[in-house]
């Protein structure tokens, strides 16, 4: 029986550098709905356990990364107080993949062209693993929340949208 070659992206060598064990699970890509709700609806699971990643500009601290669970909202006021910013904004699209060589859909919080502060959400500390991209559209890296604080260096910050989860 023939294995299936695991699809090599940057987000996978860095963790298979740093011998952290994963697990890849790929799913259909409809390109008109690339959010991480989707994604984990290709996937049959829960949105709870898929994590979207956020890039940002901070007027202070220049480019940062949030991931938090696809189905919350990422409250701008928090992540610019946790960053050390007055405020911050989403990158705009056309910047996405020259400043971290990922695509909408497909962004990594590892393996960027260039490492950014990053911020992962509370919730994701409570899951033995979450699925983030695996930096490639239709790709999830399912790993311990824990490994992916350590291979980012990222701070855990507490997101206070307007709570409204269904």
């Amino acid at each position: 029986m023939k294995k299936k070659k695991v699809i090599k992206t940057n987000a996978v060598r860095m963790v298979e550098q740093a011998k952290i064990p994963y697990a890849i699970h790929e799913y259909d890509v409809d390109t008109a709905h690339l959010d991480a709700i989707h994604a984990a609806q290709g996937m049959g699971i829960p949105v709870e356990e898929v994590y979207k990643t956020i890039v940002l500009t901070g007027d202070k601290t220049g480019h940062l990364v949030a991931c938090i669970a696809a189905h919350r909202e990422l409250d701008l006021k928090t992540i610019a107080k946790v960053s050390g910013n007055k405020r911050v904004e989403l990158l705009s699209l056309d910047k996405l993949e020259p400043l971290t060589g990922y695509v909408r859909g497909g962004c990594s919080p590892i393996g960027m062209k260039k490492k950014f502060p990053t911020f992962i959400e509370h919730h994701a500390m409570e899951q033995k693993t979450i699925r983030i991209s695996a930096g490639k559209r239709g790709l999830q890296l399912e790993i311990a929340p824990q490994d992916l604080q350590q291979l980012t260096q990222a701070t855990v910050f507490e997101n206070h949208p307007d709570e409204v989860e269904a």
